[in-house]
This record gives C-alpha cells, structure tokens and sequence, in this order.
C-alpha cells in the first residue's frame, strides 16, 4: 500500500464566504460506499488529495442510522463485504458486526483522517469556466458554513433519506392512545415489554424486528397488506466452515466463498426467470419447514406472494427466525389491509381489530436522489429526471461526477466496488489525455434511442422506486445507457469499458 502520509494536502482559500478547501476529489458519504470508496482512491490512484464529506456522527451510513432491535444484513457478508477485507463471522451480520468490520478497514488503511462527520452538504455547483465543483453545506454540531471545491464529485451518499422513513397516512392515526414508531427513527426509551405490538410491513425490517422483539412482547403481530418472499437458513456457510477446518488462508476462504454464493445467485436469479412456479415452491417449502406441520395453513394466504419471485427483493431470514417465533406463538402474521385507526389499536377493512399499545410502521423509506442536495450547472438548477444515465453511475449534462447506485438482486457493495474500479481509472485516463472535464452525451446513434425510466417495473417494483421514479434519470433501450442490474455481466463489462467511446466528452 503507498504510503498515504505523503498525499498532497487540500488547498486553502480565504473567501468573502470563509475558508474554502479543494481537494482533487470530494466523496460524498462515508457508509459502505463511500470507505470503500476512500480504500480505493489511496490505492488505485495514490497522490490525489480527496475527503470523505458525512452527514452524520460517524461512518456507517445504514449500519449507523438504524438501531431498531435486531438490525442485521439482509445479504451475505462475503458479497455485501468488501472484496479486498476477507470477512470471517456468520454470513448474516448485525449492524455492530459490519461497523466494526468497515471501522477494521478505516483503520488498517489510515482512512480517518480523509473523513469530516457532521458536515452535510446544501449544494453542488458545477462550473465549466473553472472546471470545479462547489459544495456549501453546514457543520450540524456547530453550525458554521463551510465550502469545498472539487475537480471531481463522487456521489457514496446511498439513495433514501436517513433521517426519516416512509408512513403512510390512514385514516385515524391521532386517535390511537398508543405510541406509533417508524423503524428508521426507534425511540431509545421504547419499552415493549408485556406490550401488545403491531407491526405494519412484510420486508426485511419486520422480519428482523419481529423475532427481535417477541420474546418480550405480550405478542407481535405482523399486518401486511400482500405476502413476500423469504429465504429461511441456517445463519452459516458450510463451504467456508469445511475450508477454515482445513485451515485455508481466510483471504482464499472469502474468495472461494464469494464465488460460489455468487454462482448460486446467478442460478437462482435465471431460474426465477425461466421457471418461477418452481422457485415458488422451493421458497415455500423453505418457508414450512421452520413453521412446522401445525402451521401449514399460515402459508397461503400469508407467505404466499401473487408475483414472480425476485420483482421484489427477498430477504435472508437467518435460522428462520421470524417463522419460529411464529411457531412458538409469540408471533403471527394477519394479511388484509386498513380501514382506520382506532384508540386501542387498527380496524382492518375485514372488521376485525388489532389491538396495540405500540405499532411499528416498516412501510419503508423516501428514495432520495443524490443525497436531497440542490445541484446546479453553470448556474442553472439541475433535475436529474431530465438526464440520461450511463450505466447507472454517470448522468448527460453532468461533468466530473459519479454516483454509485447497487444492485437490487446482489449486494450492494459488488457494484461500489465495480465503480470504485472505474473512478480510478477514469482518473488515470484523464490525467494520460491531459484534460480536466469529462461527461457523457448520447452519441449520434443514440439520439433516436426511446428513453424509459429508471427500471421496468415489471422488472422490479419495490414501494420507494414506485414513489419516487419521477425523480430518477431516465434509461436508454441500449445496456450502456441504463442500470442493467445484472452483477454477473457487469463484472466483465465494467474493467472494458472503451473510455475513449464516443460516449464519453473530455474537456
């Protein structure tokens, strides 16, 4: 690794508005994208002076602001980790686990002194004239301005708003007595203990929140409006079990392990393409084994979708938890939808009454495109919706930035890394071309190309795109002018990349 104490320090300016800091390049967020980010730039690029801007009080992004009881990963650790940092617990980890594992890579590669927590950015300023970004933005703690320059802008901020979750408004809400409490923002001082405790939503936070809680609840009860899928498992790798009983190397175990369990993805995503009805069963089936014969009847209509597995994500369900709590009567699960609101609890439109001292809306996130910054190029407001994206990370009209959007049917964090590779090298391949703008644009054989949004819901189709698509850049019909969400092409697509394709503009 270079060493990173000789990189060129931020230039300083003094301005009529403060202290401005440049930097070659600024990251915005310092969650799983943003470190890895970070790791990549001191050892791909080595030399270049960047900073890690971080809205909140320290790193982690998700793993910091969700503290709702059992929050964990809803993916493995081998592909969600990072594939330089062997991981080496169970596959499904608790927020704890992976934040101690990113602060392993701050550390082992002297990335905190990159980051300032508690500087949230306002806007972003492109300007053609002096090729740069301008960031204004805040320090939350004491509220002075502050401001950054940047030749180039990398956007690790994630895509939903951290400080507050998606509730629907039904009918009623102010005449529950009870406390009603979104996941995103858990109360500290909520006491569930011999409470009554209804949990609205079927993804991956109510499957963790309910095993958490149930053991303490009078009972949980899981209302959701339609079934989804899960993929009930022991909470463990066999493969990665057999290799460190032989006492092979954990950098070959995590490479081994991340093979295979990506080849398995890949099997298990073509086959619920080509033959969905049994990919249904198979997850069923899953899903009876842990709720036990006295059970059978809780699976349709309560586990069992209307759509093609994978239109949504599925959630990892470690050592079934959730159905074994439901198996033991500390949980059930009650599929039909609100009427009202009532003083003791939810009137469902079938009539029946859940009764609750506390409901729990796990109804899901705002989607937020580039971190609810006010962008603007050469002085005129930028809307994203208005631009055309370049495999999901590079947008038309918008010079020198990247934004890093994962995947939906693998982890996250394989595309941070795939795009972490193609900053890099962007970087180089500017500095070799002498040059210190670059964009994309739609080249002549584009132009008649039919723009689409983002994603094809009948694709995927979660809430928070749903609601928010209008927001997001559009897609071309031609796999370089969209997010194809295809890991196991983009692996070999990404490192050959023609950077020198008409595609892209330098300046």
């Amino acid at each position: 690794m270079p060493d990173t104490t000789t990189l060129p320090q931020a230039k300083a300016d003094k301005t009529a508005a403060g202290r401005t800091e440049h930097f070659d390049v600024v990251i915005v967020g310092a969650g799983i994208s943003g470190i890895g980010g970070a790791y990549h730039l001191t050892t791909q690029s080595p030399g270049r002076s960047f900073v890690v801007l971080e809205s909140q009080e320290s790193f982690g992004g998700t793993w910091l602001t969700h503290k709702y009881p059992g929050i964990r990963s809803d993916s493995d650790l081998y592909t969600f980790g990072y594939r330089f940092k062997p991981w080496t617990g169970k596959p499904i980890a608790t927020a704890d686990e992976i934040r101690t594992y990113m602060n392993e890579v701050i550390e082992d590669n002297d990335l905190a002194r990159h980051i300032r927590y508690r500087h949230k950015i306002v806007s972003a300023s492109w300007s053609s004239r002096d090729n740069l970004w301008t960031l204004e933005g805040v320090r939350t703690d004491t509220g002075e301005a502050v401001r950054f320059t940047a030749n180039f802008l990398w956007m690790c901020q994630g895509y939903y708003r951290h400080d507050e979750g998606y509730t629907p408004e039904w009918p009623g809400m102010e005449s529950f007595k009870g406390r009603i409490v979104h996941p995103q923002t858990w109360p500290e001082d909520l006491d569930y203990s011999g409470k009554k405790v209804v949990v609205i939503g079927s993804g991956a936070t109510a499957a963790t929140v309910i095993p958490a809680i149930a053991e303490k609840c009078e009972h949980v009860t899981m209302l959701q409006r339609s079934p989804t899928y899960f993929i009930p498992a022991r909470n463990a790798n066999d493969l990665a079990d057999t290799l460190r009983q032989l006492e092979v190397d954990e950098t070959w175990i995590h490479e081994i392990v991340r093979r295979k369990i990506l080849h398995d993805q890949a099997v298990f995503t073509k086959r619920s393409f080509e033959e969905p009805e049994q990919v249904k069963k198979d997850l069923l089936a899953g899903v009876r084994a842990y709720l036990g014969p006295d059970h059978d009847h809780n699976v349709d209509p309560h586990f069992l979708p209307s759509y093609r597995p994978w239109r949504q994500r599925i959630a990892f369900v470690p050592d079934g938890d959730l159905f074994r709590a439901v198996r033991a009567g500390k949980a059930s699960v009650v599929t039909d939808e609100i009427d009202t609101f009532v003083e003791n609890g939810i009137r469902l439109k079938s009539g029946q009454v859940l009764e609750a001292d506390i409901i729990v809306t796990a109804t899901g996130f705002h989607l937020s495109v580039m971190g609810d910054i006010a962008f603007a190029v050469d002085g005129k407001p930028l809307d994203f919706a208005n631009t055309v994206t370049y495999r999901g990370m590079m947008f038309t009209g918008v010079p020198n930035m990247v934004w890093v959007f994962g995947y939906f049917r693998a982890s996250w964090t394989l595309r941070a890394d795939l795009v972490a590779d193609f900053v890099c090298r962007l970087l180089g391949h500017m500095q070799k071309k002498g040059v210190r703008k670059v964009g994309v644009a739609l080249r002549p054989e584009d132009k008649d190309m039919k723009l689409l949004p983002w994603i094809d819901p009948e694709n995927f189709n979660p809430g928070y795109l749903m609601r928010g698509m209008h927001l997001l850049p559009k897609r071309g019909e031609k796999p370089e002018w969209q997010h194809t969400q295809d890991y196991w092409g983009e692996k070999n697509v990404f490192p050959a990349i023609d950077l020198d394709d008409p595609a892209f503009v330098y300046g």
